[in-house]
């Protein structure tokens, strides 16, 4: 029976598998908890480690030794049941003596898919499914986009001056519609993310770094990702310069001057040719490349026409918008927020998750459901009632 405080340890095993995220592609960040229910403590706490392994099961497990017999397991992911390049943490589980499991949702993984809790079940486990699924799935979206559609979660950032339109900038230097505090925020979302991706009028216009350069996160920077159907004037750009140190990927359309992209992989850059549809890189194409290349997580940064393209091919799940205020301080209404975010994105279907009012601006967070994801998080257990 599940109660307030299964509830506390899922929530936290949510926010220990939001450590991860930027960081364990092509595998998803997932948090456990083991506790024991009678005294109402923490035995210990795992999340995935860089790189995607060990899981988070197994670094709770490592913890506790025969403290774990008889405790408590909050999982935010199915414990994996196939050999890979690790056992499976199903066998882990059951090894050390764990009474009871608690798992938010299923796995999509065709290796795993419910074959986890089956096996636990099957050792005598008591296993609970679908406590705080909704707020799983976010966190597991890029897994489970990657194993059921072959595209990564796609994420959508604007910064909007208070008319809503979009500053553009000029000769390599970019003009800030927003705060610093917004900006930390930004970074923040890029720390969180394995790819970021602008198309190539922003690098031309801002000369943008695309790094993470909060305090201590240096390190968490994602690939750099730029469209480009015309490469004239990324040479000289910061990406390309820098590519030899921050990886740096290059999409462009087939017909590309040949002499042009050797110049840009001799930089350090990586040139990935796709076909060209009605005038656009086939997007696709480049989110296939992209998970085949272990990108389960895309940060959009920019600019109009890449906000629009990724638009008309449906591919954004979430879009998060930073919008200077008007000069009364005020918020405006949902109306205005969502006409001036329908200048550069279709607002059909998106529901406002989050509102924030920041130092200068307001922030707002608009996600769009997807069947991939009603999918699993309707399916019953009923072996677990």
């Amino acid at each position: 029976m599940r109660s307030g405080f299964d509830a506390h340890m899922m929530a936290i095993a949510l926010r220990l598998a939001e450590r991860g995220l930027g960081q364990t592609a092509p595998n998803p960040s997932v948090g456990s908890v083991i506790a024991d229910e009678a005294t109402g403590t923490i035995i210990a706490r795992g999340w995935t480690a860089p790189g995607g392994r060990p899981h988070a099961e197994v670094e709770a497990l490592k913890h506790v030794g025969r403290q774990a017999r008889g405790a408590s397991l909050y999982v935010t992911l199915e414990p994996c049941s196939h050999h890979g390049a690790t056992p499976p943490c199903a066998d882990a589980i059951i090894d050390a003596g764990i009474a009871r499991v608690v798992c938010a949702i299923e796995d999509p993984d065709p290796r795993v898919a419910g074959r986890g809790l089956e096996r636990l079940r099957q050792a005598g486990i008591a296993v609970e499914r679908g406590l705080m699924a909704s707020d799983a799935h976010w966190m597991a979206a890029g897994h489970i986009l990657r194993v059921t559609e072959r595209r990564p979660l796609v994420q959508a950032k604007l910064a909007l001056a208070s008319d809503g339109s979009a500053p553009r900038g000029a000769k390599g230097q970019p003009t800030w519609a927003t705060s610093e505090q917004s900006r930390a925020l930004g970074h923040l979302m890029r720390a969180r993310t394995d790819a970021i991706l602008v198309g190539r009028q922003t690098v031309v216009d801002d000369d943008p770094q695309l790094n993470c350069r909060l305090p201590g996160l240096e390190d968490r920077s994602p690939i750099r990702v730029v469209l480009a159907r015309q490469l004239a004037g990324l040479q000289e750009s910061r990406l390309v310069k820098s590519a030899s140190r921050h990886p740096t990927w290059i999409f462009c359309g087939s017909e590309s001057d040949a002499s042009t992209v050797a110049m840009l992989e001799r930089a350090g850059a990586r040139v990935f040719r796709v076909a060209e549809i009605a005038g656009e890189l086939w997007l696709p194409a480049v989110m296939e490349t992209l998970v085949a290349e272990g990108i389960t997580r895309l940060l959009v940064e920019g600019g109009p026409v890449t906000w629009g393209a990724f638009s008309r091919a449906g591919l954004i799940d979430e879009v998060v918008m930073f919008q200077a205020q008007t000069q009364s301080g005020r918020a405006p209404p949902d109306s205005a927020v969502l006409r001036d975010l329908g200048r550069f994105i279709a607002t059909d279907g998106l529901e406002i998750c989050d509102h924030r009012t920041l130092a200068s601006e307001n922030m707002m967070v608009f996600r769009r459901p997807w069947r991939s994801l009603a999918r699993w998080s309707k399916r019953s257990d009923k072996a677990s009632r």
